[in-house]
């Protein structure tokens, strides 16, 4: 067995094996210190993405049939190592994203946590949804077969690496740990902005897999700065699914790649989302400064770099919208400017607010106006807009990937109800309201439902528990399949398709739908759910 130690060295990792075949290498970059970081990333040849595939497709032959218990064993021991890399994982990541010690060390605990979520689940094998329909041989005027259902695992997925969430988007978040739960070996393409991270987090997976005797190639982690390697496994024959966190024009280019492949594939693409939040005009009189303070924090929370990040707020015009509209500008400005994640990702912010801004009918509240040259500043804005003017123009709907917030000033509920009815489709909506309101809820409620995966009531958006009963994923864009979630527990049924064994004999049926329900799960049997043997 081959040791893997936690340096970075710039190399792939195609199963474990560390290789560097190329000549085309690249450096992260520093956003906190305005320069880049000193090691060298190798970009994987079209050679290295074959042979990782090649691994994954042996792997899984094999590692589609271990057990619940041996995949958590598994699970288990890369959070395990995961926590061993210690601080110098923590340096890594902020050295790479410009974000704060306490935010790594946050979605540290949050991946570690996912990986032991996921462990736990299929530790228990009734997660696979074990279906029994038995025999009715007597059955007129034709018998009935004995029919057996179980979920299995599509096969080898590849997972591209959120420039925002470098740990629990990336390398061994929610994809890699969802997909590995439910027996698909995974090939990582890791974001080119946490390269360093990214193999750190590599190199205490293949330790794992080692340690657990999973089958070499059960991961790979690929290097690449442009879309070549991503195309390239998306469109290659023996990759069955693929796990993406981004934009939207790179979730639907990855969409149309695998749907125009001999043999289609599904994309589980998370994408753009402004997530919407209605504030009521009782809400508004009743607790305004609350709610300006409250929102100030959300949309500047993390620079503004959150999927969830609310982008736009909704409000019916009242007698004290204008001072609730200037309190929110001043409380927002008057947070300190902090780093974005990379030059790009602040030259995208500042393209997109001022494309917004440059709108008719819109009007920019507050705005910070000081140096621009850093990467350290990023200028947050709140601006203004009519509900008609919102209606008429779908270029204010745009999603502005940083701390920007648009506030819509409706003339009536209505033209509040006829906005989200024309929204694209978000991740979540919010409603901020007093008791009183309830009554007249019902149709922003149901307007709601059909444009979000999840609506909060009287909180902020940002944060995606991980439980099992969260929707992190909604109508297109804001995923490219909404019947899915890209986080919790169900986020695993991604990776899998049901399977139905007919009239099989008992000794053949996998564990999960042996008679004698050697696992102890519980079973659908003949419509009833119960953990007894059948006769």
């Amino acid at each position: 067995m081959t040791t893997i130690t936690s340096t970075i060295t710039g190399k792939n990792y195609i199963g474990n094996k560390l290789s560097s075949n190329g000549n085309k290498t690249h450096k992260t970059f520093n956003p906190q210190l305005n320069k880049e970081n000193d090691c060298d990333f190798y970009e994987a040849t079209t050679e290295e993405v074959n042979e990782a595939v090649a691994l994954a497709q042996s792997a899984f032959l094999e590692y589609k049939n271990y057990s619940g218990v041996q995949k958590a064993s598994f699970l288990n021991a890369i959070a395990d190592g995961i926590l061993d890399l210690g601080d110098e994982l923590i340096q890594t990541y902020m050295s790479e994203s410009g974000l704060p010690e306490g935010r790594a060390i946050g979605e540290r605990g949050r991946t570690v946590f996912q990986l032991r979520m996921f462990a736990e689940l299929v530790a228990n094998g009734s997660w696979a949804n074990a279906t029994i329909d038995t025999e009715v041989p007597d059955r007129q005027p034709m018998p009935k077969p004995d029919l057996r259902k179980i979920n299995i695992p599509l096969g080898p997925v590849v997972v591209f690496g959120a420039s925002n969430f470098p740990l629990a988007y990336s390398t061994a978040g929610g994809d890699t740990a969802s997909a590995l739960a439910a027996g698909c070996p995974v090939i990582v393409k890791s974001h080119p902005m946490h390269l360093g991270t990214g193999e750190l987090i590599a190199s205490a997976i293949i330790n794992a897999a080692q340690q657990t005797g999973m089958p070499n190639g059960v991961f790979s982690n690929l290097n690449s700065t442009g879309i070549e390697v991503g195309q390239q496994l998306v469109t290659h024959p023996k990759i069955k699914a693929v796990g993406f966190t981004g934009s939207i024009n790179g979730g639907r280019a990855l969409f149309n790649l695998a749907a125009n492949r001999e043999e289609p594939i599904p994309v589980f693409a998370e994408m753009g989302s402004i997530n919407p939040v209605i504030i009521t005009p009782t809400a508004i009189v009743n607790r305004a400064e609350e709610i300006a303070t409250t929102y100030a924090g959300s949309i500047t929370l993390g620079t503004g770099q959150f999927c969830t990040n609310p982008g736009l707020l909704l409000t019916i015009e009242n007698e004290q919208l204008d001072s609730f509209i200037k309190d929110l500008g001043e409380k927002t400005t008057a947070i300190a400017p902090q780093c974005m994640l990379h030059p790009n990702i602040k030259k995208g912010y500042l393209a997109n607010k001022t494309s917004v801004t440059a709108q008719e009918g819109v009007t920019v509240v507050s705005e910070i106006s000081n140096d621009q040259t850093t990467n350290n500043y990023a200028p947050t804005q709140i601006a203004t807009i009519s509900g008609a003017d919102f209606i008429k123009n779908s270029k204010t709907h745009l999603e502005v990937f940083g701390p920007f917030s648009l506030v819509v000033r409706c003339k009536n509920e209505q033209e509040l109800i006829e906005i989200i009815q024309q929204l694209e489709g978000q991740l979540t909506g919010t409603i901020i309201a007093e008791d009183t309101d309830y009554k007249n809820l019902t149709d922003i409620i149901s307007a709601l439902q059909n444009r979000v995966g999840r609506i909060i009531f009287n909180g902020v958006p940002t944060g995606v528990e991980v439980t099992s009963a969260m929707t992190h994923g909604g109508p297109y864009p804001a995923s490219s399949d909404s019947r899915f979630s890209a986080v919790g527990i169900s986020s695993i049924d991604r990776w899998v398709r049901p399977f139905s064994f007919q009239d099989f004999p008992n000794e053949l049926l996998p564990e999960e739908l042996k008679n004698n329900n050697p696992l102890q799960i519980l079973r659908s049997v003949n419509g009833n759910f119960t953990k007894e043997e059948i006769n």
